[in-house]
């Protein structure tokens, strides 16, 4: 089992044992996210701390987009909720890169790969992934990649 996955579980038992509403019920989301894919596929099998880093990575971005729709939706409340999810879910996240720290990380993707134009966003993309995983939404890369190739 990963440190990440131990950690989760060590704090679901203090949540637990806290009584802690908000956080028990999303670390046993999480926890549920990471087992099913651990078997989704031909085989089960352990997910590294990365594989886990994403995964959670998923599950905020879901908890981000479920509390805009509930905002567009008029449902404040349960915005708050999902927020509330997110926030929980983002202690277990590597930090954020800064929109500065993002456009560094572009512009010396461009540079290694030589990429020009709109045509050369998916060599930069491809750079660019492994250095930046879990640390900035894929939309936003996207966007800072396209605005610096055009």
């Amino acid at each position: 089992m990963t440190a990440l996955k131990e950690k989760l579980r060590a704090d679901l038992t203090a949540a637990m044992k806290a009584n802690d509403e908000l956080v028990k019920a999303t670390l046993r989301m999480a926890l549920t996210a990471v087992g099913n894919e651990e078997v989704a596929g031909k085989e089960a099998r352990a997910l590294s701390d990365a594989e886990v880093v994403q995964v959670l990575t998923r599950e905020a971005k879901k908890r981000r987009e479920a509390a805009e729709a509930f905002e567009t939706g008029g449902r404040p409340e349960q915005a708050a909720r999902e927020k509330a999810e997110g926030e929980v879910l983002a202690r277990y996240l590597p930090a954020q890169l800064s929109d500065e720290e993002l456009a560094a990380l572009v512009a010396q993707a461009i540079a290694e790969t030589g990429a020009e134009g709109p045509k050369g966003m998916g060599l930069v993309m491809k750079a660019l992934n492994p250095k930046i995983a879990g640390r900035a939404e894929g939309g936003r890369v996207a966007a800072a990649v396209k605005s610096a190739l055009a």
